[in-house]
């Protein structure tokens, strides 16, 4: 029985935004000479070198959004409209990371109109049966992407420190299935992604009904057995509710042109690594070097 392929997925943009604000916030931008901010792509880089180097996938694929507007922004006017828009001096660097990351020699998924969520759920959708999947991020919304073959390491400190969740440990801390997370998200709202959910139900409430009644159906069926105050919020925003489920739901469907092979982690060589080094990517080159052996 041969070892099952192990693919690494990276979420390409929280590791970016995670870089970026980690750094900036002590004003430090690392330009190249030509003034460009590059500290969130270096520590894009460095933080998926250094996963690699601990994780030993045998494939990598990091995901990206592609643009501000998505689908979700169709259905709802204000998804992520509360959002700031990026500081100036992270916008050269999107662009940037996904150029770095194909200089590395590292594959780059992302379609418009899809947010990189949406790339890591059909990429799982695909590839669940013939590979171990490890997903790295920082959205807690992947949860409802855990099953038997998939698990996701949450970016907890530094490069080296992840909160890795299974499908078992999920099932454990939360009493329902992992799909069935999108439901809990569908009632509490998400105040960072704009969707208000059921104004009044919390994290804690929404997460009890789901245990109760499996789904929003469920709930909408069984009203006569909870609380009358509950009962109110939920018959009030019941358009509301069935709106936020749509936008709380990963979408698995989307086509991904790609075989698993083209995947496949090469060793790194010296020349890849040179002309990082000769565009002003030291910081990238000296990480690379103090884990891996350069042919």
């Amino acid at each position: 029985m041969t070892n099952k392929p192990h693919l690494l997925v990276v979420d390409g943009m929280a590791l970016l935004f995670r870089s970026f604000f980690a750094t900036s916030a002590m004003g430090q931008y690392l330009r190249l000479e030509d003034g460009t901010p590059t500290n969130g792509v270096q520590g894009f880089a460095r933080h998926v070198l250094t996963a690699q180097s601990l994780m030993k996938p045998t494939h990598l694929a990091v995901c990206w959004d592609m643009g501000m507007q998505t689908f979700r922004n169709e259905l709802f006017d204000g998804y992520k409209a509360n959002r700031p828009a990026p500081p100036e001096e992270m916008l050269p660097q999107f662009d940037m990371a996904k150029e770095v990351s194909e200089m590395i020699g590292w594959k780059n998924f992302g379609e418009v109109g899809m947010e990189a969520d949406d790339t890591i759920g059909s990429m799982i959708e695909k590839w669940k049966d013939d590979a171990d999947i490890t997903v790295i991020s920082g959205d807690k919304d992947l949860l409802q992407l855990l099953n038997p073959t998939t698990k996701i390491a949450f970016t907890k400190k530094g490069y080296t420190e992840y909160d890795v969740y299974t499908e078992e440990r999920f099932k454990e801390e939360y009493n329902i299935d992992p799909h069935q997370f999108a439901y809990v998200k569908a009632f509490m709202g998400d105040s960072s992604d704009g969707y208000p959910g059921v104004k009044g139900i919390g994290p804690k409430t929404a997460l009890q009904l789901i245990q109760n009644y499996g789904t929003i159906d469920g709930v909408l069926e069984n009203l006569e057995l909870l609380k009358p105050a509950q009962r109110t919020k939920i018959t009030e925003n019941v358009d509301m509710l069935k709106l936020s489920h749509k936008l709380a739901t990963i979408e698995r469907n989307m086509s991904i042109n790609a075989a698993l092979d083209e995947l496949q982690v090469n060793d790194y060589t010296t020349e890849r690594f040179v002309e990082l080094e000769q565009r002003g990517f030291r910081l990238i080159v000296k990480h690379a070097k103090s884990l891996y052996s350069f042919v």
